[in-house]
């Protein structure tokens, strides 16, 4: 006999917006230790990124040589954003959860053109302040009707086929007087110019082992998104919630199967 699911078997991942961006040669400073990755993105001090390579033609993963300090030859190649300025870009990173020590970038690395380098939030983070989210998915109907068709005693009926895909939901979080929650977060990637790099995975059910979350075992929906709207309730007797929208900004990645 099967089980039905619950809403406490689900949760609520997210990737911040903003937290995407290529670089070149040109852009990283060995004696200062620092990367300029461009101005106006959305990185926070604390925030996990890796590095990688960007075929900026195809859009595909690239190749080359990441400078020395950040590279994958690393004992760890998961690192945190110490410091970033929007206005200038100027990033600099570090290999320990505790900011400390800045990462020593000893050279500028090597890139063949089309490729630049690329640094992105590595890890989807539960958001612990989401009280629930709703995602509804449809597909458009194009009319496929023909003329002439035999007459009869009734009317003849439209064809349709299927069309394009297409989704939104809603996450209802709450606010909470912790500067880092992401529930905060959320609220302010809504209005940033730059939402590369949002991201969420909607649990159905999350199974975990050893207090990690088994993916093999759970069953979810991951999709790159585009927020589009935050509705704020403020009043004496409810806690203080906000309605965020969103949309799919490509494809669904459905994983339903536990095997």
């Amino acid at each position: 006999m099967s089980t039905v699911l619950s809403g406490v078997s689900g949760a609520f991942y997210y990737k911040p917006a903003g937290t995407i961006a290529t670089f070149g040669e040109a852009d990283v400073t060995a004696g200062t230790d620092t990367i300029n990755v461009g101005a106006n993105f959305n990185f926070k001090p604390g925030d996990p990124v890796k590095f990688r390579f960007r075929n900026t033609q195809t859009g595909a993963i690239g190749t080359g040589t990441l400078p020395v300090g950040i590279d994958t030859a690393a004992p760890n190649d998961q690192f945190y954003v110490v410091t970033y300025n929007s206005s200038t870009g100027a990033m600099t990173v570090s290999a320990s959860a505790t900011l400390s020590p800045v990462v020593d970038i000893t050279d500028d690395g090597t890139l063949a053109a089309p490729n630049k380098f690329e640094v992105y939030y590595s890890t989807f983070a539960a958001v612990a302040e989401v009280r629930d989210w709703s995602l509804e998915i449809s597909r458009a109907e194009i009319d496929v009707t023909t003329i002439g068709k035999t007459l009869g005693q009734f009317v003849p009926f439209r064809s349709y086929i299927p069309g394009f895909g297409d989704a939104s939901g809603t996450a209802n979080v709450y606010m909470t007087d912790e500067d880092s929650a992401l529930a905060n977060r959320m609220v302010q990637d809504v209005l940033l110019r730059r939402q590369v790099g949002a991201s969420m995975k909607l649990y159905i059910e999350r199974v975990e082992a050893s207090g990690i979350v088994n993916d093999t075992k759970s069953r979810s929906i991951e999709m790159d998104v585009t927020l589009t709207s935050a509705s704020l309730n403020v009043n004496p007797d409810d806690a203080q919630s906000v309605a965020i929208a969103f949309r799919p900004s490509d494809g669904i990645n459905f994983d339903f199967a536990t095997t």
